[in-house]
């Protein structure tokens, strides 16, 4: 039993018997400061059933409670509060985390459902940019954090290699293209082809036109098109691997927009069977009006399906391939509308599990203030960012541990590491500024400091000469301690929360107040001096560095020994 869960049981004893063990959990608050206990109760909720004020309530409460399991209980005002025998807590704590650091924190919210993470999903032809950064690490950082908590993940590529703007480049290619220059460096070649085609069109809108006739092309098959697409998309792949390489991210599924091209058929006619579809100015839509949306354009004029087709198609081939109990699209704020539509149509198809789809949106990040934008060409490519970490990194590592054995190793994990954990500490949904100086920082609130708090920590174990700590009796009476030990222990509901609200920042400020705790208590503690607590002050510097590690692991982040 936690600590928590000693306080609901304390509780359930006492109150009346309409309440569940869930319902009083879900009152339950943890005090702001230590002086007002580790949970507190509140009883306000209790007045009107109980005919009494809350103080009195509390206090009548406080009487009939069992406080053998705690330090005390005492009551202030309306609440009561409890305080956790810090010794018995602190034992039970430790011993749970190095007995098995590697499930510490887990448990069975998903009861192994499948949940397929739509995410990344770069458009072949274009170089990935600081752009598809946050579709690639929130869907990560969620897929670790789901398993934690026991639902399966399916981590899915949706690749933009479909589309309208393969019409625009094959226009463009035939235009003012060159195989050879192509060749010589596919991406940033056919980039350039792409800038260029958006510039012209602004004074010239019949090349609009030749786009959309060579994307008809491509849709109905055409030889030409057909093997100018399949080039385009497998030198795209050679480049996106590289960079999911140096992230550390694998995909169960490259499955894109182009998989689907022929499942779209099938969509088409259950919209029909189901009379859905209406004629609009030539196009087909279906109306959205009762659920307060704009039409969803399912045909052009032209015949050329979109978007809302496709997703169709893929969201009811996953739903058959995994039979999902979660289905999550990792896809900017700007795209919430489009996944109102396409859950709206999916319901009146009949399809219920369409309640199941959730759209994890996030922010933009910005550079001055500006959004990077590919069609004006102001473009920061992924790739080179992490470049610029990975060499930030090495240099103040070098400033600081000239001597540290396998030193490219530990920048590449610092400055890639350091970027993502940027990214994963803003609450998703926000924007944000990137000034890679400031992400690189070994102080402040940033990655190399977590990272450095977990170095810290082994670092101490190692002058320690790396004890068996798993049987050592694990009371320390410090009081500097317990504040660490409370992070320690909240480290499950860390893990929940950030599951049920889809939120990365969750864990990864959960990371920064525990590296911040361990700090203070490093700061104004002697670990190693020889006393009868010393092996417990190691087992709490070797739990930490476990959670630490743990964290970091949750959002893709690497945890090096030394820095």
């Amino acid at each position: 039993m936690n600590s928590k869960q000693q306080v609901v049981s304390a509780l359930a004893a006492v109150l009346p018997d309409t309440m569940t063990a869930a319902e009083i959990e879900a009152k339950i608050e943890r005090p702001k400061s230590d002086g007002n206990g580790d949970f507190a109760f509140p009883t306000f909720f209790l007045a009107k059933e109980l005919h009494q004020a809350p103080q009195l309530i509390a206090q009548g409460l406080l009487a009939q409670i069992d406080q053998s399991n705690f330090e005390q209980v005492v009551v202030a005002g309306p609440y009561i509060n409890f305080f956790l025998d810090k010794t018995q807590v602190g034992a039970t704590i430790l011993n749970e985390i190095l007995n098995d650091p590697n499930s510490y924190g887990s448990s069975d919210l998903g009861n192994g459902g499948k949940v397929p993470i739509d995410m990344s999903s770069p458009n072949i032809a274009k170089p990935m940019s600081m752009g598809h950064l946050r579709s690639t690490v929130i869907g990560n950082a969620l897929a670790n954090i789901l398993t934690k908590v026991n639902y399966q993940p399916v981590k899915i590529n949706h690749l933009g290699d479909w589309g309208t703007q393969f019409g625009k480049l094959m226009a463009a290619y035939k235009m003012w293209g060159s195989e050879a220059e192509v060749k010589a460096d596919p991406i940033n070649t056919l980039q350039k082809y792409y800038v260029r085609f958006h510039q012209e069109d602004k004074e010239n809108p019949a090349l609009d036109d030749d786009a959309r006739a060579w994307f008809k092309k491509l849709e109905d098959g055409d030889e030409e098109a057909t093997e100018l697409w399949k080039w385009f998309r497998s030198e795209s792949l050679k480049l996106f691997m590289k960079i999911y390489d140096l992230l550390d991210i694998q995909f169960d599924s490259f499955n894109g927009e182009a998989f689907y091209n022929d499942k779209m058929t099938e969509v088409v006619k259950m919209l029909e069977d189901k009379h859905l579809l209406q004629e609009s100015k030539g196009a087909e839509i279906v109306d959205l009006d009762k659920y307060d949306l704009n039409p969803a354009l399912i045909k052009k004029t032209d015949g050329a399906t979109l978007y809302i087709t496709r997703d169709l198609a893929a969201a009811i081939y996953r739903k058959r391939t995994y039979d999902f109990v979660q289905s999550l699209y990792v896809v900017g704020n700007e795209q919430q509308n489009h996944f109102k539509q396409l859950k709206a149509v999916l319901k009146e198809l009949g399809f219920d599990w369409s309640d199941d789809i959730h759209h994890i949106q996030f922010g933009l990040i910005t550079q001055g203030g500006r959004k990077l934008s590919t069609r004006e060409g102001r473009v920061i490519l992924l790739e080179n960012v992490l470049d610029d970490a990975i060499k930030l990194a090495r240099k103040q590592i070098d400033e600081k541990n000239p001597e540290l054995a396998h030193a490219d190793e530990v920048a590449k994990a610092v400055g890639v590491g350091a970027v993502v954990f940027h990214d994963l500490k803003n609450e998703r949904r926000n924007n944000f500024d990137f000034d890679l100086a400031e992400v690189v920082r070994f102080e402040g609130e940033t990655g190399p400091y977590v990272q450095y708090a977990h170095a810290r920590a082994e670092s101490i174990l190692r002058k320690a000469g790396q004890p068996d700590l798993t049987a050592v009796d694990k009371s320390i009476s410090d009081p500097g301690v317990w504040k660490v030990i409370k992070a320690l222990g909240q480290f499950k509901d860390v893990i929940q929360r950030a599951a049920r609200e889809y939120e990365p920042s969750v864990v990864a400020k959960y990371a920064i107040q525990l590296s911040k705790d361990f700090n203070q208590y490093y700061a104004h503690s002697k670990i190693l001096v020889e006393d009868d607590e010393k092996m417990a002050r190691l087992a709490l510097v070797q739990a930490v560095s476990d959670v630490l590690k743990s964290s970091l692991a949750l959002l893709g982040v690497k945890a090096p020994d030394e820095m």
